[in-house]
């Protein structure tokens, strides 16, 4: 019978991001403003205040300082923790036709940002097409994809060579080829999801198949490519069903997998500070970015 998770850490306003990195799972508390850092006891330090919500994080490698970078969604930016103060590296709000949202860094320091690509709290909601821009080290801005329908969760496989997104207007995961420049190209279709499913933060295992959390259907998805599901996890385990938001295998053998899920979405959740992180241990351990 396979195991059920356990709760690492409870009483969040609203979890994103999660990315495991030196021993302890990492993620965006948005609602809260706040960057953290949590250990497998479960204890939490604040490593970062973002006051316009952070979201996706990635680190610069060794060669390049090993600084945290971060998302800020509202102001359109992407961030640099140097010590214990940020500093901008880049406006993408050229880019941006809404909120900033999640990213993958490669082992060269090219952060991946995508956005949403029109103002989800609208009324009426306005959905557009937009793409994924690449910042380099230096802080030059380059679109390298366009017509997603907001680009969520991105990885890339461990040679570096593809990098996979949860398209989640387009209910499904798309891969690129990534030449030596940085560049994407070849988009095709990695997997479609089961109809009502929509890819929201992802993660990547070592026989290629993608973990996606699904908002609309509350469960987390283990899809090979060519869009078999090949495992279900419901949000929040026997509990009436939660919100699935991201996940991220990590833990000292990558074979724990972390459950970001809230009761609601991001206005309900940050109220009640509902959201939490669980455990689930799995057979088939993370494999490349992040």
């Amino acid at each position: 019978m396979p195991a059920s998770p356990r709760t690492l850490i409870a009483g969040l306003a609203f979890a994103e991001g999660p990315r495991w990195h030196e021993g302890r799972l990492w993620l965006s508390d948005i609602a809260a403003g706040e960057v953290l850092a949590v250990d497998l006891g479960g204890r939490a330090e604040v490593i970062a205040r973002v006051p316009f919500r952070p979201s996706g994080l990635g680190w610069l490698p060794p060669a390049l300082g090993g600084d945290l970078l971060v998302v800020s969604m509202v102001d359109q930016r992407l961030l640099r923790l140097r010590g214990r103060a940020l500093e901008v590296v880049a406006d993408l709000s050229p880019w941006c036709g809404g909120h900033a949202n999640d990213m993958v860094v490669d082992a060269r320091g090219r952060a991946y940002v995508g956005n949403l690509g029109f103002d989800l709290e609208a009324e009426p909601i306005d959905p557009r097409p937009t793409g994924i821009v690449r910042v380099d080290p230096d802080g030059r801005v380059r679109r390298v994809a366009d017509g997603l329908m907001a680009p969520n969760g991105m990885v890339l496989s461990p040679d570096g060579a593809t990098l996979i997104a949860a398209e989640s207007g387009g209910y499904r995961l798309v891969a690129f080829d990534v030449d030596a420049e940085g560049d994407l190209s070849e988009p095709r279709e990695f997997a479609a999801l089961p109809k009502g499913a929509t890819p929201d933060g992802i993660c990547l295992d070592a026989e290629g198949c993608v973990w996606a959390a699904s908002p609309t259907t509350r469960e987390f998805l283990r899809v090979r490519e060519g869009g078999e599901v090949v495992r279900r996890v419901p949000a929040g385990g026997p509990e009436p069903a939660r919100t699935a938001i991201a996940c991220m295998l990590g833990g000292p053998e990558r074979r724990d997998l972390f459950l970001v899920t809230a009761a609601t979405m991001i206005a309900g959740a940050a109220q009640a500070r509902s959201a939490r992180v669980d455990v689930l241990r799995v057979g088939v351990p993370g494999a490349g970015l992040p």
